[in-house]
Order: C-alpha cells, then structure tokens, then sequence
C-alpha cells in the first residue's frame, strides 16, 4: 500500500474529512452548551380567541431544555399542540437567542358528541365551546365530508331563511337534517343518479307551493321518493 501514491492520497483524504467531521461534531456540541448561546426569549404569534396565554407558556417551558441551539424544536411543537384550541404550530429558531413561534387555532363549526368540536377543516378536536353552534353526528373519519355537505346544505336553505340544526350521517350512510325551524328532514343515501342534496333542492324549490301554505305545523318530511316527497305532522301520529 506504501508504494501506491493513489491509495495513500485517498486515505489520506478519507482521513482529513472525518477529521473534520469530528471538529464540526464537537464544535457544535461546545456551542449548543456555551453559556454565550442561552436561549433568552420566546414570543409567540397569532390571533388567540380561546387559548390563553398562561397555557402556551407553561407548554413552552415544559419542552424547552438546553441553549438556543440544543432546544429540540419538534418537542415545543409537539407540546403546544396538545393544548385545547391550538390546531397548527411552527417553530423556529432566531440567532442569537430566540424562539418564535406561530399558532393557528381551531375556528369551531360544529359540536360532535359531548366533548368534542369539529374545525372549518372537517378536523375533529377535544374541546368545548360556548357558541350557538349545530351538531353533527356520524361515523369516525366522516368529520370531513359531513363539512363539505353541511355547507352545502345551509347553501341550498338560503331561500327558506332555514339553516341546519342537526346534520346526521347514519350507519347505513343516510342523510338526516334538522332544521332551526324544528322541521326534521328525511334526505336518505346518495346516488350517483341523484345525490341528496339534489332531493333537498328539488323540496326548496317546491316548498313555497307547498308547506308555505299549509296551516298544519309539520314534523318530519321525507324526501326519499323520486318525484314527490312525504309529510308526518304530530297530530296523525300520536
């Protein structure tokens, strides 16, 4: 190997490179233990509505260990989203000795059971809310859609003045509503030829010829019939 000039450069540069390696190594752990590079100041930004403050920062001090540089930011991340309310958050570092950090929080659109709220995202979270705010119940996973179809559905009750009260999706994948009004809605399952919300415009578009006139209050309509729709008025039923 001796007299082979090749192998002895390669070695040779094999050799300065973890050399190098190793100062940067040890570089790097002397400065992210120097007292120079404390970490000194957290702020944080973003709109807070329902997060208190007291609770960010007793997040923050719990997961914050170490100086500037050794302050493991995906463990602040990690521990300011277990907070109620707080949806996303970015960290990161600003030289010489701060941490900034960005929260967004949940906006609530709906309540799901008794403890939780899903977001405008269709995202479930554990939390409470004192708002008048309608209730969805459905299958776990179904948060999103029922989001996208709630919309639609306020959407399509516009001309009624109505608006969603209760949006359930049952086991068999039926859609239910119930409006403010009190009026409960049968719209049943989708399909490809006709999907549910095109029977709830069929009965918004009819209503005014219809139950606008009709002097009996009305419990239950359903909407389940290809060309008409049912009616159960409490009177008939009880």
């Amino acid at each position: 190997m001796w007299d082979k000039p090749r192998l002895l450069n390669a070695a040779a540069s094999a050799l300065s490179a973890l050399a190098a390696t190793l100062l940067m190594l040890a570089a790097a752990q002397m400065l992210s233990r120097s007292t120079l590079l404390q970490l000194r100041e957290v702020t944080v930004r973003g709109t807070l509505a329902h997060t208190d403050r007291d609770q960010i920062a007793r997040a923050t001090q719990a997961a914050v260990a170490g100086s500037f540089l050794a302050t493991d930011l995906g463990r602040v991340r990690g521990a300011l989203e277990q907070v109620p309310w707080v949806r996303r958050v970015q960290v990161r570092r600003v030289w010489p000795d701060r941490l900034e950090i960005a929260l967004e929080e949940h906006v609530a659109l709906a309540r799901w059971g008794e403890t939780e709220l899903v977001n405008t995202h269709g995202e479930r979270f554990a939390a409470t809310s004192a708002d008048a705010l309608p209730v969805f119940a459905g299958p776990a996973g179904a948060e999103a859609v029922m989001t996208h179809r709630y919309r639609r559905f306020a959407e399509l009750l516009v001309p009624l003045g109505e608006a969603p009260e209760r949006v359930i999706l049952t086991s068999r994948y039926a859609w239910q509503v119930r409006l403010k009004g009190g009026l409960n809605l049968e719209l049943g399952r989708d399909y490809a030829a006709e999907p549910a919300e095109r029977r709830l415009a069929r009965f918004v578009a009819a209503y005014p010829q219809t139950l606008a006139r009709m002097q009996r209050r009305h419990e239950t309509v359903d909407l389940r019939y290809p060309n008409g729709f049912a009616l159960r008025v409490p009177e008939l039923n009880g």
